[in-house]
């Protein structure tokens, strides 16, 4: 099948003129979007881990006063309004002091969030979160309980996060969305899933097919078969014709003729062009599911603004990516080789959503 017929004539216009405003957006490079992998310790062992964290993991959590200096480092040179901060992991929540982080970003005017697992978030600890300026969250939430627990590998999991999410519909001024993994096991309910969702008052739904990386790749029974993957897109296409919630699939991966039907905007990778990340090592990269020969430098040695004006340029020219299945690729000057988290150690594609979606 010709682009032409894959894309249509208005959808080849609109990635077109998509493609200059990223191109234009990566030389700028404004940073939006700072995620903080504050620990890498967990209170889960979920199958799908990306990052294998541990309950006792030999990287020691980020002292607060080590991130608040890469903070104050990029203060003189960002608008702290249009700047957001999002606390993750591991689970962010084992931390006591998320809290005391989270102010000190308040008094700094940083909007600030956290994604999490709902394990540990009761009404007292959503009361202080919000004491201390949250501004959105994130919850995890994968199917009804027994798939839900399944994958989280905790009997206590679906209904804390159920709980907690019950909450968040109750809480005013708050931004916050759920989002699910789909996997072979919730695959077939998801349309069931969705009626509850709605029922208990969720409006904003993000699906995620799961990549086999950290954990994940150590379990093949996670990933969709090939009439499944599509018929994830299919569903979300569907769901979102239907308007009673606003479902989207997550950022990874160029998605061909699904693209401007499944998301609310056309893809475009953009860690390392408005999305950074201080790991817990201090290690400075794109997104934290970047592979380590990605990073762009550490907080410990380098000035994190610094890093973010003069490097990040495998992340801003992605020139380099056209080759392997690349090379011949008609839909490159759309998709620029897809995702940055989808490179292994050698630089390599290792996943093309494109490619399986059109059967290749």
């Amino acid at each position: 099948m010709t682009v032409r017929k894959q894309l249509g004539f208005r959808k080849r216009v609109a990635l077109s003129l998509h493609r200059k405003v990223c191109h234009n957006d990566a030389k700028i490079h404004e940073l939006r979007n700072l995620f903080w992998e504050c620990t890498l310790r967990c209170n889960m062992n979920c199958r799908h881990c990306g990052s294998d964290c541990k309950q006792a993991p030999s990287t020691a959590d980020m002292p607060a006063k080590d991130f608040l200096k890469a903070i104050d480092d990029i203060m003189p040179h960002v608008n702290p309004h249009t700047t957001f901060i999002t606390f993750t992991g591991g689970e962010a929540l084992v931390r006591s002091d998320i809290e005391k982080v989270g102010y000190e970003l308040y008094k700094r005017e940083f909007p600030w969030g956290i994604v999490t697992n709902g394990l540990l978030l009761d009404e007292k600890r959503l009361e202080s979160l919000l004491r201390a300026g949250m501004h959105s969250i994130t919850i995890s939430f994968d199917g009804f309980e027994e798939d839900h627990n399944w994958i989280r590998r905790n009997e206590l999991s679906f209904k804390c996060a159920d709980e907690a999410i019950k909450m968040l519909v109750k809480t005013k001024g708050l931004v916050w969305d759920i989002v699910t993994c789909v996997n072979p096991r919730n695959y077939a309910k998801l349309d069931e899933f969705k009626e509850y969702l709605i029922s208990i008052g969720v409006k904003r739904w993000r699906l995620f097919s799961i990549f086999p990386m950290g954990r994940a790749a150590e379990n093949p029974e996670l990933q969709l078969d090939d009439n499944q993957f599509k018929g994830l897109f299919d569903f979300i296409k569907k769901t979102r014709t239907e308007g009673r919630i606003q479902a989207n699939y997550g950022c990874e991966g160029f998605l061909g003729p699904y693209e401007g039907e499944v998301r609310d905007y056309y893809f475009h990778c953009r860690a390392g062009v408005n999305v950074a990340s201080v790991l817990c090592d201090g290690s400075i990269s794109g997104c934290t599911s970047i592979r380590s020969n990605f990073h762009q430098g550490n907080i410990y040695k380098d000035n994190l603004w610094d890093v973010w004006q003069n490097r990040f340029k495998k992340y801003r020219d992605r020139s380099w990516a056209k080759k392997g299945q690349c090379v011949d690729c008609d839909l490159w000057k759309y998709c620029e080789g897809s995702g940055m988290h989808l490179y292994d150690d050698n630089e390599q594609l290792l996943f093309c959503h494109y490619h399986r979606l059109m059967g290749k």
